[in-house]
């Protein structure tokens, strides 16, 4: 409880402008937001630059803020959806390409604890992905987002989120059963 009164203190002393506190709220939120925005774009640069405008955003905004979430919830939104409209401007294909129907038995063919056994394996499978399906995986996997939220910020229906996602997840298992 301590820990949230003195963010809503930092926060309100941003919004009075203090710089200390623009520094203090930067330096507790930005690994978190990097890390956000790189799974997301798969490239440093790109994430680094989102991440800067989007505290610069989110600082010239705070009266928008209102507390209905938390100060990370509402920060760590403007860091994907900025990630996201990069990806947009590259013109990335939301539709998935390949073609086939999802076997109902996929969701179990596999052993939860051996896949999340080895984490590094994982990470490298998920780089391993098609950018639409990195993407998608991470935004449900890590991110935590629901695929609703995800069809509606990426603009494509549930259903193609689902598809992606469920094709995403059995890529990555099979990686890590080959490695």
């Amino acid at each position: 409880m301590e820990l949230e009164i003195a963010l809503d203190e930092q926060v309100e002393l941003c919004r009075e402008g203090d710089r200390k506190a623009y520094h203090q709220v930067y330096h507790r939120y930005a690994k978190g937001m990097l890390n956000s925005s790189m799974r997301v774009l798969n490239n440093l640069a790109d994430a680094e630059d989102i991440v800067q405008e989007s505290f610069i955003d989110a600082f010239n905004s705070l009266e928008k803020f209102t507390y209905r979430s938390s100060f990370e919830g509402w920060l760590r939104r403007i860091v994907i959806n900025k990630s996201i409209s990069l990806l947009r401007k590259r013109k990335i294909q939301w539709v998935d390409s390949e073609t086939g129907n999802l076997e109902s038995g996929d969701d179990h063919a596999f052993d939860e604890e051996s896949f999340t056994a080895d984490i590094e394996k994982i990470k490298k499978a998920i780089a391993q992905l098609p950018e639409n399906y990195r993407v998608i995986f991470n935004l449900f996997v890590v991110d935590e987002l629901k695929q609703e939220e995800i069809a509606a910020l990426l603009k494509i229906s549930h259903s193609n989120v689902r598809t992606i996602y469920h094709r995403a997840r059995k890529k990555v298992i099979d990686a890590v059963n080959l490695m």
